[in-house]
């Protein structure tokens, strides 16, 4: 499975099987949290075998979630681009979950921060989670907007670098399914990409700043 089919496949799970995640997996998602750490500067966390963040959150039982004993805490220094950066280094983490053939979940406030296990330092900040494991089901789709209520550009007479990265935006996850974004194409192939208002619009904003660059091709565009 690819990135692109990754995409595709992967959607929300916030009901989890008893199995516990095989050793290696565990390794391997360790070192992929301390690449997108070396890269990003965020202090991601790797929480295994702790229960108690979604068992004792009276949250996640109005959040429907079971079984979840992993997660990722999305930890960084306060600045003005945490949140972006939380979302484009998440989804990263997301898809390659996904190709290991586990399910996720974007998690914003139906959890129980357990300061024993997480290390957040004077400066830094808990912005959400992402629960990790193997689905009790593979999640479902959701009604996602046109490419054109998207785009300020128009997507039909775009290229099609632009349109395959629209599309694979409009796959992305967003808080409660909200996709309130705007894409627009410029002179020089440079393409600008705005936040709309909600709650974790901006983490949104890097969630899918990932999906366009897998689906048009960083070397296809500049961000401006």
């Amino acid at each position: 499975m690819d990135l692109i089919e990754a995409i595709k496949a992967r959607h929300s799970v916030r009901h989890y099987l008893e199995n516990s995640i095989e050793p290696e997996k565990i390794e391997q998602l360790h070192k992929l949290v301390a690449e997108c750490n070396k890269q990003s500067g965020l202090r991601i966390q790797f929480i295994t075998d702790e229960p108690r963040s979604f068992g004792e959150s009276l949250l996640a039982r109005y959040g429907k979630f079971s079984n979840v004993k992993y997660y990722f805490a999305m930890i960084g220094a306060r600045n003005d681009k945490l949140d972006e950066a939380v979302g484009y280094y998440g989804e990263k983490i997301v898809l390659e979950a996904q190709q290991m053939g586990l399910n996720t979940c974007w998690v914003g406030l139906s959890y129980k921060k357990i300061g024993s296990v997480l290390a957040i330092a004077e400066g830094e900040k808990l912005v959400c989670v992402i629960s990790v494991g193997y689905g009790a089901t593979q999640g479902v789709d959701h009604k996602r907007k046109y490419p054109g209520k998207v785009s300020k550009t128009d997507v039909a007479t775009a290229p099609e670098w632009y349109k395959r990265g629209v599309a694979c935006a409009l796959l992305a996850p967003t808080a409660i399914n909200q996709q309130k974004f705007k894409f627009t194409l410029h002179e020089g192939n440079k393409v600008s990409l705005k936040a709309g208002f909600g709650p974790y619009a901006k983490v949104d904003l890097g969630i899918v700043k990932y999906h366009f660059e897998l689906g048009a091709g960083v070397e296809k565009f500049e961000w401006i």
